[in-house]
């Protein structure tokens, strides 16, 4: 096992200062400014909390409302849209594991059980509580319905973050003891770290998932209310701006007609989701270790 690398834990520190400002002006801005829908507008906060300056970069790129544009005109490529629904998963999905983290490693648990709970843990989280519960309304206010209608698209994006989360977790815990402790700086670094790698694996996924309508991505409290649940204002919104794309969103629009893939085009993204966690894992396996 190599030696702790001294300069480390400075860095850590003037990143986790970064984060912390990056926190605070997010949190600014989303509930000050910024006319997006609640729950979205917590996934930043959280993301933000997770992956520091990085986050807070996206966040002002894709939906910080610009002076001289409505927000709903500003997040209606679907590049952005797909941004939307990244976010509402690693902020439910990685709120999760990283619960699930401090909580074995305090426990001593070896690393394959920490994984094996983070994902469970992670999954839960992310469904039944930022999808199901928080995005009832989109179900017409059933909780079930909900559920029902996240289930596929949320384990899909989870395979796709902890493709990304386990091989950075498992590989940087394996050379440094100190980061399998919560009360360490280092095992925050590997999550923050960790996110920000599951975050970029996820995007392609959540991109195709919006495209085809099977998540929402971006909506705000003009277009479609509090809870985020005005059929009208979906249909409304869903017809592209002049020279946009076709195919492009506005806010959540496009759910109310339901999603455009086929079962077997569901299939195939599972398969290639459940194919990058396999490397996930391969990748943890030569670079790290397992009973530690």
């Amino acid at each position: 096992m190599s030696s702790p690398v001294p300069w480390l834990d400075p860095l850590l520190i003037v990143w986790f200062v970064l984060t912390a400002l990056s926190v605070a002006y997010v949190a600014w801005n989303a509930f000050t400014r910024n006319p997006e829908l609640k729950v979205m507008k917590w996934g930043w906060l959280l993301v933000t909390l997770y992956g520091g300056p990085v986050m807070a970069a996206a966040y002002v790129l894709s939906c910080q409302e610009p002076a001289a544009q409505r927000h709903e005109n500003f997040v209606r490529p679907l590049w952005k849209q797909a941004f939307g629904s990244s976010i509402h998963c690693i902020a439910g999905d990685a709120t999760g594991i990283i619960v699930a983290a401090a909580l074995t490693t305090a426990l001593g648990l070896p690393m394959w059980q920490d994984v094996i709970a983070e994902y469970v843990f992670g999954f839960g989280f992310g469904l039944l509580i930022f999808q199901a519960l928080f995005m009832r309304d989109m179900a017409g206010g059933s909780y079930w319905g909900a559920l029902r209608a996240s289930f596929i698209p949320e384990w899909l994006s989870m395979n796709a973050v902890m493709a990304g989360m386990i091989p950075t977790m498992v590989v940087l815990m394996s050379r440094d003891m100190a980061a399998m402790h919560a009360s360490s700086l280092r095992f925050w670094g590997v999550m923050s770290l960790a996110t920000l790698v599951g975050f970029a694996v996820a995007y392609p996924v959540n991109l195709w998932l919006v495209g085809v309508r099977l998540k929402h991505g971006m909506g705000t409290v003009r277009a479609l209310g509090h809870g985020g649940h005005d059929m009208a204002a979906e249909k409304a919104g869903a017809a592209p701006m002049p020279g946009m794309e076709h195919g492009t969103m506005a806010g959540m629009a496009g759910m109310a007609d339901g999603p455009s893939a086929t079962s077997a085009q569901i299939v195939a993204m599972a398969v290639l989701t459940l194919l990058a966690l396999g490397a996930g894992i391969i990748v943890a396996t030569i670079g790290g270790r397992w009973t530690m």
